[in-house]
């Protein structure tokens, strides 16, 4: 692949970015060049990947901690207000599977906000972030119908709750920023998950979920804080604004 190269005055914008588009193209070129394949293939993408953005993020923003799927995790980013969280490759599965629908997450939480985020897929040729993307309110395209972007491979007991409530499309798609990346380009309306995340497969989506005027939060209404000593997050919802409410009271009903 083509070396990349960033100014050493960047932005935590531009940073996140070319971090997003740089590990992305790591990927695509083991992918297509190691002779790897299965989950030899998603073990070594993950390390080269994560090495990779890791020696970039140690250049040029030497002070702020990092949080990655990948690494050892000290807990001294604790005593930091600012922190990156980042997921090399999010769906290895479906790397490993020669598929389209995985990506990489790169995110910036300051005082546990998700604050900066940036989401490659890849396979697709494809960059999202948190000042630059498609969402601005449209509807989906058939606005009589919600569709829910719902796990190919695992059944999500919420998510059926709200297919047979609202009598929802489910569209079955691989890793988390995928399927929140469907909801920000309005082929989805909805993506709710419980049963388990970590900080890492959801800050960069919600930066930038949140930052297009999506409503994201855990699936009880609460907000999503990052940063945290226990980085598990059991559950999440992404959705339009204006169906939040009724999905909440759907979501919440005992």
């Amino acid at each position: 692949m083509t070396k990349m190269t960033i100014n050493a005055d960047c932005s935590d914008l531009q940073l996140a970015r070319f971090l997003a588009q740089g590990a992305g193209g790591i990927l695509l070129d083991i992918a297509a060049n190691s002779g790897l394949s299965g989950k030899i293939l998603g073990k070594a993408g993950d390390k080269q990947a994560n090495d990779w953005i890791l020696s970039i993020l140690h250049q040029h923003r030497p002070q702020d901690a990092i949080l990655s799927e990948e690494s050892s995790d000290d807990k001294s980013r604790l005593g930091h207000s600012r922190c990156w969280i980042i997921d090399p490759l999010d769906g290895t599965r479906e790397y490993s599977e020669g598929r389209d629908d995985w990506a990489v997450h790169i995110a910036l939480s300051i005082d546990n906000q998700p604050n900066i985020g940036a989401v490659s897929l890849p396979a697709r040729d494809q960059l999202f972030d948190s000042q630059i993307n498609p969402y601005r309110g449209q509807v989906a395209t058939d606005a009589k119908t919600v569709k829910l972007a719902v796990s190919r491979t695992r059944n999500v007991p919420c998510a059926d709750k709200l297919q047979t409530a609202l009598n929802a499309e489910m569209l079955p798609m691989g890793s988390a920023g995928v399927k929140a990346m469907a909801v920000v380009q309005g082929m989805a309306d909805c993506y709710v998950h419980e049963g388990g995340q970590y900080e890492w497969d959801n800050c960069a989506p919600i930066a930038i979920a949140a930052a297009a005027g999506l409503h994201c939060s855990r699936i009880d209404g609460s907000a999503l804080i990052y940063n945290q000593d226990n980085v598990f997050i059991p559950d999440l919802l992404i959705c339009r604004p204006e169906l939040s409410v009724e999905i909440l009271l759907i979501l919440n009903d005992k």
